[in-house]
């Protein structure tokens, strides 16, 4: 609302709207706080009305029903409880926003929380592979919009729908791969290795992680069966004519290579997504991402290139 809310004529305007609905009501009344009432109907379906006095109302309805007529119940409420508010406020309420439904214990989850905190919900219809390797949960589920995504531990990591990042993290069609050592750290999916070997490069390394969580051979194998749109054929094997997968820790690895003097054209790290904190700590993700930096150029060639998100 535009101005104070004045806490009972707002509850007792909306009361009869619950009450004709046949539930069982209770109400809160907090001096300085506003109110909360809670209407309970006799199938468990329930609604809370809490009415801040700064102007802020909220109801929010749970439902134990996901047909079409329990929706559409849930808007004719929603829309009495609009309309009498406009009845009662005329031009003082500032704004009105309804959010969708959140389903709540489905057979396939649709929510997945971005990396900084955000829930997105997507269109998925089918599990298509869910199994535990040793190091993370792995699954790759199927969604009408993005096609089969690979989703590690909870963190959504591709869809087969994104060949735009790969190209970008690729240096967005601009570089030359042809006759050229590349090193890929991660990139488990096979997406990045499929696009370069199309491009003619000399010999592509792939180092896979093994540890934490991150990728392994379970991934490899879930993404050569159901991201073939995304690998192609690159993961059937793991050795090509310009091309070879390790699993392995990358670290010792890059820690080898460097002792080696062996030296890459390009260093693409597709291991993990940034940290959102600014503030580094001890250990934390900063430390491993500054390793894996430091590790690279010392692999590097004097005039290569070092793509990362």
């Amino acid at each position: 609302l535009n101005l104070a809310a004045d806490c009972n004529a707002i509850l007792k305007a909306l009361q009869p709207i619950f009450q004709e609905q046949g539930v069982t009501e209770t109400i809160h009344n907090w001096e300085d706080h506003g109110y909360l009432a809670t209407y309970i109907k006799k199938n468990g379906s329930f609604a809370n009305l809490r009415i801040h006095p700064h102007g802020l109302v909220l109801v929010d309805l749970q439902s134990y029903n996901d047909h079409t007529k329990g929706r559409e119940e849930v808007d004719q409420l929603l829309n009495k409880v609009e309309e009498r508010m406009k009845e009662l406020f005329h031009g003082n309420i500032k704004k009105v926003k309804r959010l969708p439904a959140i389903l709540r214990g489905g057979v396939i989850d649709r929510y997945w929380p971005t990396a900084d905190g955000r829930l997105v919900e997507y269109d998925i219809d089918e599990v298509v592979y869910d199994e535990d390797s040793p190091f993370q949960n792995i699954k790759i589920l199927h969604s009408k919009q993005f096609g089969n995504i690979l989703i590690l531990s909870g963190d959504v990591n591709l869809a087969e729908s994104d060949l735009a990042y790969t190209q970008a993290i690729m240096g967005s069609g601009k570089e030359d791969y042809t006759g050229k050592e590349v090193l890929i750290l991660g990139g488990g999916d096979g997406g990045i290795l499929y696009e370069i070997v199309k491009l003619k490069p000399k010999m592509v390394t792939m180092v896979e992680i093994s540890f934490a969580s991150n990728i392994d051979q379970m991934v490899i194998d879930g993404c050569k069966k159901y991201m073939r749109k995304t690998c192609g054929d690159v993961l059937d094997n793991l050795k090509g004519e310009c091309y070879q997968v390790l699993i392995e820790d990358c670290i010792p690895v890059l820690k080898r290579y460097a002792k080696e003097g062996r030296m890459f054209d390009y260093v693409i790290n597709d291991l993990t997504a940034v940290p959102i904190s600014t503030s580094p700590e001890e250990d934390s993700t900063w430390e491993f991402l500054r390793l894996i930096l430091d590790l690279s150029m010392k692999v590097l060639k004097q005039d290569g290139k070092y793509f990362t998100q």
